[in-house]
This record gives C-alpha cells, structure tokens and sequence, in this order.
C-alpha cells in the first residue's frame, strides 16, 4: 500500500533524501526518440536548470543528480536551520518566486498597517511557507509541473505527463549517502550512454570534475567538506577527491566481464565507511530497487520505524547485509 509522504520525511531521521520521477509516456522525456525521429536532448537542460533554479529559492541543497531520457534522480538536502533563520520579508519574497502572494502579504510588503487578527493570519501564512519553501514534496511539484506545461506545449497535447508520484528514499546515514550518489551519479554510464563521468552529460558528477579542474566545487551543489570535527559546516561528510576515486573506481567495475579488485587503503573513504569492495559493486547496479523508503544502516532504521511508528520496512535485510558495519 502506497503510504503518505509524511510517513517516509522525518527530519529528525535525516536531512538526506533521494528523489526519483518518472515519465508516464511511453515517448522520450529526454533524449532520441528513433521510432518518432524525434530529438528532446534539450529537455535535459530544461531539468537541470529548473532544479538548480528552485534550489536556490527552497532551502534545499541538491547533493547529486542525473538526467535520464525518462526520469530523473535528485538527491536533496533540507537545510531547516538556515530557512528558519529567513525573516518574514524574505519568506514572502522567496515565495512570490514560486506563487503569488496573498494580498495580505502584499499590504505587509507595501508598509500598510495591520489589525491584530490581520498580523495572526499573515503569522500563519509565513510558518506555512516557511514548511514549504523547505518540503521536497513541494519542490518536486515545481520542478515536476513546469517541466510537463512546456513538454505538453512542446508537443502540442494535454494530459499526464509525469507518474503520479514521485519516489523517494531517506538516507539515514553516511553509508547509505555515498552509495546512493555513486549510485546516481553512475547512471548514465550504467545505461551506455556515456563511458565516463566527465562525459556524463547532465549530471552532477560532470559538473564537479569541470569545477575541480580549476580548483573550485560547484555553486550549485553541496559542497564536500571532509569528515565531522568541531564546527562542521554545512556540506556533504566526505573529501572531495575521495569521492571522486570513489565513483570512477565504482564505474570501473560495473561490467561484470570486468574482475577488479581494491587494496584497503586506495579509497579511505570506503574502509572509514565500512563497505566492502563487493557490497560497494552490489550497490552501484542495484541501489534504487533493492532499498525502498529507509535507506540506511539495519539499526538506523530501526529507529526511526520506532519514531514513525512502522512496524516493517522492506529491505531492511539487506540494509543488514549491505549497509551495517557488522553484518549478520
């Protein structure tokens, strides 16, 4: 049964979360359509853009992304503790960005003076902006709506256009974050269209080995910043160049043709996580359809069933396996 997504956010669990939508059609989203001689390889712009474009409204952070020719990935992260540091001003202009404003809001913005019940209700409005400027639900809607207006004008129909929900994964620990990037930033290579990441168009991985060559990370993206410490800022647990070893070591062996093998001290960030060399090839083919809602550690997700209360989570045998540091 399909459950609320209410019962799958909890931020008390994690900040992290893995977002997947698919195209309803059987035509392309993206990419070439050989039976209907048709190109939508620019539709891949109209996604990354608009994801970028809403990041910087939302107070979320995209960790990774790939644009496939029929769906895409995302994983967000939700920053609550800079959105709820958002005056009401800016609360109400990030908003207007997305919709437009209550005409309260716009008497507020214009200096009018209000009644008591008039400043209760604009509280209201703002606490409830202020939930959605920080709700992947309510992002994905954005991202998903106007990415389906200008596909349907494009091709000059009505109806559908995406599945009616999106998917989405909790990534309940640094394990289950790093094999899920890595599993999304793979993708293309996995589906053949790119040999590897620096050629993986429309993806975050690209984006990141084009900034590291001149010394910098991405504005877009999360940055890494390294392992915790004392006044961690916000960004992604992991070194940089660890993660980018990581990934090309990953899409290395993807071919099962292909026999490597990976000393204990090659990629630190492997042996500081725990993930074996043969559970980290499991994971980069089968991440999004072995793990269901809860991704993490078997006693991550424990937990947070209790805080749900959920009595079972599919998968959790193999977040055991794959995922925990003592597998049983």
């Amino acid at each position: 049964m399909t459950q609320p997504r209410r019962s799958q956010i909890s931020l008390d669990a994690t900040p992290y979360y893995h977002c997947v939508s698919r195209c309803v059609r059987r035509a392309f989203l993206c990419g070439r359509d050989g039976q209907l001689g048709r190109d939508y390889e620019h539709r891949r712009q109209w996604i990354e853009t608009g994801m970028q474009k809403l990041a910087a409204i939302f107070s979320l952070d995209i960790a990774a992304y790939a644009v496939m020719s029929n769906h895409y990935h995302v994983v967000l992260y939700i920053d609550a503790k800079t959105a709820r540091t958002w005056s009401d001003t800016e609360v109400i202009f990030r908003w207007q960005e997305l919709f437009k404003a209550s005409n309260l809001a716009q008497r507020f913005l214009q200096g009018a003076s209000l009644d008591c019940s008039e400043k209760n209700k604009l509280k209201e409005l703002i606490d409830l902006w202020r939930e959605r400027l920080m709700d992947i639900s309510w992002f994905m809607r954005c991202l998903n709506e106007s990415i389906a207006r200008q596909a349907n004008a494009e091709d000059r129909c009505a109806g559908r256009f995406w599945e009616g929900r999106f998917k989405s994964q909790a990534l309940l620990d640094e394990r289950a974050l790093a094999a899920c990037m890595a599993y999304v930033d793979l993708n293309p290579i996995r589906a053949d269209i790119a040999k590897t990441p620096e050629d993986s168009d429309h993806t975050s991985i690209q984006q990141r080995v084009r900034a590291v060559i001149s010394g910098e990370q991405p504005k877009e993206l999360l940055p890494f910043v390294g392992g915790e410490r004392l006044n961690m800022p916000k960004g992604l647990p992991f070194q940089l160049d660890h993660y980018l070893a990581l990934v090309d070591w990953s899409g290395r062996h993807l071919d099962p043709k292909k026999r490597g093998a990976i000393s204990q001290n090659a990629l630190p960030i492997l042996e500081r996580l725990g993930i074996s060399a043969k559970h980290r090839l499991y994971l980069n083919r089968n991440f999004e359809s072995r793990f269901k809602g809860l991704v993490g550690s078997a006693e991550a997700v424990r937990q947070v069933c209790i805080q749900l209360n959920k009595r079972w989570v599919h998968g959790i045998g193999d977040c055991q396996r794959f995922l925990s540091a003592t597998p049983h």
